[in-house]
């Protein structure tokens, strides 16, 4: 197979589309092929000589998607690294956009085809971009290849930069928007990243404040989706979704009242308010998914840490047994199944049958939250405080007695 290897006599540019053009001519012969080849290179040298970029990086992608169904993914990635390489001649912002935009979507078209090298050929053409706009454009360009291709492992460690790409690129509040729910979406392909997955869609819900109804209502679906996610999750208790105007506005919503007052039980209340709340909508839990013994296993976890958060910091076993609706001698399994969930941290008394509570984790922080932990941290400065001047009087008279004795 040819190889594209540049010489002293030939600039790379002109060598791809010299190369590019014989592949595309090689089934019409000789006598067709090679005018039209000469003249697509001749086409090539007048760009080059008018510094029209944009023009010479249009006609060297014409015959892009047969380069990638003819040559080996080493040729792809020589072609494709001379074809980039325009947009680094450009010194105008909005010139380099242009050619960003065009090389990344004719990339882009075929995503199941060589969805791997044509990612890598994404991330070389990000790296030669200057412009935070043309670097934006085309990582947005590999987030949705890389869903479509199904080849999402090879950009998910992007992600954790997400907050310096951010500030290089300074973006406007749409395309945050984009951005969280497509790193989402490609997240949510990953079963084990469905935290974050989660993490990035409730970023992407938190942008929606002050908006009218109309714009407010884009949000509703992604929603409707990030409840349903955290009923589901076995191992998410705690999360912010309540305090959100996005998801706020489904509680007096016709269709969807009813998905945020299961949050409102998961969040809030007990085991006993999800049985009633089920045995009334058990149609409405299936069509979500949503297993109702997995469900009341959650609720019951959750019922266990409202209980801890009571100000006694004590529960008696008997409580456990009738909040969480078990047998006698399941209490302290439950117990443990909130320790090793980390939700809560306690000794459990068997002697006086009951479990001591030194911490457990808040399902929602919000106002009331806040005011208990003010309280908490007033009491522990009182506390060191008189601490503290306990021991400058010990020390104190320490000295004295010291003192006395010489």
């Amino acid at each position: 197979m040819a190889t594209v290897v540049p010489t002293s006599e030939e600039d790379p540019a002109l060598a791809v589309v010299r190369f590019t053009a014989d592949l595309a001519w090689a089934d019409a012969g000789p006598e067709i092929a090679e005018p039209q080849v000469t003249r697509l290179c001749v086409e090539a040298q007048e760009s080059m000589v008018m510094g029209r970029w944009l023009d010479l990086a249009s006609l060297m992608l014409t015959s892009a998607d047969l380069v990638f169904s003819k040559v080996s993914d080493k040729d792809l990635e020589c072609i494709f690294t001379v074809i980039c390489n325009l947009a680094s001649k450009l010194e105008n912002a909005d010139d380099e956009l242009e050619v960003a935009k065009l090389i990344s979507t004719k990339i882009s078209q075929q995503p199941n085809d060589k969805p791997a090298i044509r990612l890598k050929i994404l991330f070389n053409l990000y790296n030669l971009l200057a412009g935070p706009d043309s670097r934006f454009f085309v990582y947005m360009q590999a987030l949705n290849l890389a869903l479509s291709g199904r080849v999402t492992d090879h950009i998910t460690p992007s992600f954790k930069k997400i907050d310096s790409l951010l500030k290089e690129w300074n973006i406007g509040v749409k395309d945050q928007r984009n951005l969280f729910l497509t790193i989402a979406n490609v997240l949510k392909e990953n079963k084990s990243s469905e935290k974050d997955s989660f993490k990035f869609l409730t970023k992407y819900l938190a942008t929606f404040s002050g908006e009218d109804s109309y714009i407010m209502g884009e949000a509703k679906e992604e929603a409707v989706r990030a409840i349903i996610e955290f009923v589901k999750a076995p191992d998410m208790f705690q999360c912010d979704l309540f305090g959100l105007p996005a998801v706020g506005q489904l509680e007096k919503d016709a269709k969807y009242a009813l998905v945020y007052q299961l949050l409102n039980i998961f969040l809030t209340q007990r085991l006993d308010a999800y049985l009633e709340f089920q045995a009334a909508n058990s149609t409405l839990m299936k069509s979500y998914g949503l297993v109702h013994e997995d469900c009341i296993t959650k609720m019951r976890l959750m019922s266990l840490v409202d209980l801890g958060s009571n100000e006694s910091g004590q529960i008696p076993y008997d409580h456990i047994k009738d909040t969480l609706r078990i047998n006698d001698d399941e209490v302290e399994l439950w117990v443990v199944k909130a320790i090793t969930a980390k939700l809560i941290e306690c000794k459990m008394d068997q002697m006086n049958q009951v479990v001591i509570v030194s911490r457990c984790t808040e399902r929602i922080f919000g106002q009331h939250q806040w005011q208990s932990l003010r309280s908490k941290l007033a009491t522990w400065r009182v506390k060191d405080f008189t601490q503290l001047l306990l021991y400058f009087f010990s020390l104190e008279f320490h000295l004295l007695t010291c003192d006395l004795s010489v």
